[in-house]
């Protein structure tokens, strides 16, 4: 029997696997991947995009009659913003403006930049930048931190998990998104920025593509170009000088998106009307 659907961004597979695992793959082994996904989606009838970017990708591996749909990953309702609530674990500083980092530490979030963009800053006492997460390149981010000597202003934490960092969120007044000037993370929208626009804090993105204008059309944060760790500076000092009221319409603006894209419930509803014209246009049987 067919497969009635898969969540997939396969389409982008190779550039993946080239881009991301940096490995030197020969030019068959590279036609026979796409193959593979070829036949894949050809055992679909419908396959669902993580976001907008992936489907013209999609489609050069499908047919016509192939239903392709925008799903994207929703934010748990675990990251709205919970008032009260603070980790231990970060110093509490009234007079500081905090900009924090969740996630993975890894090569394609560019914290060479945002390290940069700390540096930049480093004459402002009263912008700090927490980091909360692990990943690969977090050993070198802690290295890095010593050596350029900004122990105080950089503060990294580690890992905790999920349900902790609503509380962690509580000590921030933005939150930073990035990723590399690479043009596959161009077409993606990082896990991340549901959770941050569901927590009702402003974003700021450095960052290219799908995600960058996501920020930027719902005037959920501020955002600058990938890699422009000049930019970073500019855009985090904009809003620490911003008042709590433009920083709080900036939050507000992020939670509207977040429902009216990004909702569980909405996108579950909306998943559940498809697989139904699936099931009636292949005549299925139970």
């Amino acid at each position: 029997m067919t497969s009635a659907f898969r969540k997939d961004s396969s389409g982008l597979f190779l550039s993946k696997i080239i881009l991301v695992s940096k490995l030197d793959l020969a030019g068959f082994l590279i036609q026979l991947i796409g193959w593979l996904i070829k036949f894949i989606y050809s055992r679909c009838d419908l396959i669902l995009a993580q976001s907008k970017s992936f489907i013209p990708k999609i489609k050069k591996y499908t047919d016509d009659s192939k239903q392709i749909e925008y799903f994207p990953s929703w934010a748990e309702r675990i990251f709205e913003r919970q008032q009260n609530v603070w980790a231990e674990e970060v110093p509490k500083n009234s007079q500081s403006f905090s900009v924090m980092f969740a996630g993975n530490i890894g090569d394609a979030q560019d914290f060479p930049a945002v390290l940069d963009a700390a540096e930049n800053l480093r004459a402002h006492t009263n912008i700090r930048w927490l980091i909360v997460g692990d990943g690969r390149n977090a050993k070198w981010v802690d290295e890095q931190i010593t050596r350029r000597r900004l122990d105080g202003c950089v503060l990294m934490f580690g890992r905790y998990p999920v349900e902790r960092m609503p509380s962690f969120f509580s000590h921030a007044d933005a939150l930073l998104v990035s990723l590399k000037d690479e043009h596959i993370f161009t077409m993606t929208i990082p896990g991340k920025l549901q959770s941050y626009l569901a927590a009702g804090i402003p974003v700021v993105a450095m960052l290219n593509g799908e995600g960058a204008a996501l920020v930027k059309n719902s005037n959920s944060g501020l955002v600058c170009n990938a890699g422009d760790s000049a930019g970073l500076a500019d855009a985090v000092l904009k809003l620490s000088k911003m008042s709590k009221e433009e920083r709080s319409a900036m939050g507000r603006n992020g939670q509207e998106v977040s429902t009216k894209e990004f909702d569980r419930s909405m996108l579950i509803d909306r998943l559940e009307g498809w697989l139904a014209e699936v099931i009636s246009s292949r005549n299925y049987k139970s």
